[in-house]
């Protein structure tokens, strides 16, 4: 295959990401548990970047939009990917002190608690087959622990603090990791390395 197939497919490829659609700009069937104790089901659009969901009532073209101070949960169906979704209303801050209202998706709860929030970020790929490099918008999950306090804390992305985490069942981890080949960058297995982590805390 020449170098300009090569480049030209490369191109196609990129432009391809470009216009996919993310999840947060789908109507998903779902519900919304507000703080006044109602329940609403119907059409729901999410996006976690300006923490606004957007409801559908059925048979209508009413549309109304919700913050986290509104909501006390949200679940959805992702067609997208074939699975439930649920989302809370968390006081969150990075400073540690009592923040404002935000929504995580709940992935896995336990011990340790696994939320997570979406972002679009432009990342920097370099091609063999282009010179120089391109940039591709990216969807990014940002990962969160919350303890059985309630505390919030980002994970910073290095191994060395999700081990610490782990405390003396950190070996444990570390080899059920090796064992499963297991990528800390993917999204099910990170999942996957919590819930065994949790594990041992189950009676």
């Amino acid at each position: 295959m020449s170098r300009f197939i090569l480049s030209l497919l490369v191109l196609l490829f990129g432009g391809h990401l470009y216009a996919q659609q993310w999840a947060f700009e789908l109507w998903h069937e779902g519900r919304v548990v507000t703080t006044d104790g109602d329940t609403l089901k119907g059409l729901i659009k999410y996006d976690i970047q300006t923490d606004i969901i957007q409801f559908n009532y059925p048979n209508t073209k009413k549309v109304e939009a919700f913050a986290p101070r509104k909501v006390m949960f949200f679940e959805i169906f992702d067609a997208t990917i074939r699975q439930y979704r649920m989302f809370f209303s968390l006081p969150y801050s990075p400073s540690g002190t009592y923040g404002a209202l935000a929504f995580f998706e709940l992935l896995t709860e336990g011990k340790l608690t696994l939320l997570c929030r979406e972002a679009l970020e432009y990342r920097t790929y370099s091609s063999p087959y282009l010179y120089g490099s391109f940039s591709r918008l990216v969807l990014v999950y940002k990962y969160f622990f919350m303890d059985d306090k309630g505390n919030i804390v980002e994970y910073s992305g290095k191994r060395a603090d999700l081990m610490s985490r782990f405390g003396r069942y950190a070996p444990d981890v570390e080899r059920y990791i090796r064992q499963n080949r297991l990528r800390l960058d993917e999204r099910n297995d990170f999942i996957r390395v919590i819930e065994y982590y949790n594990s041992f805390f189950k009676s």
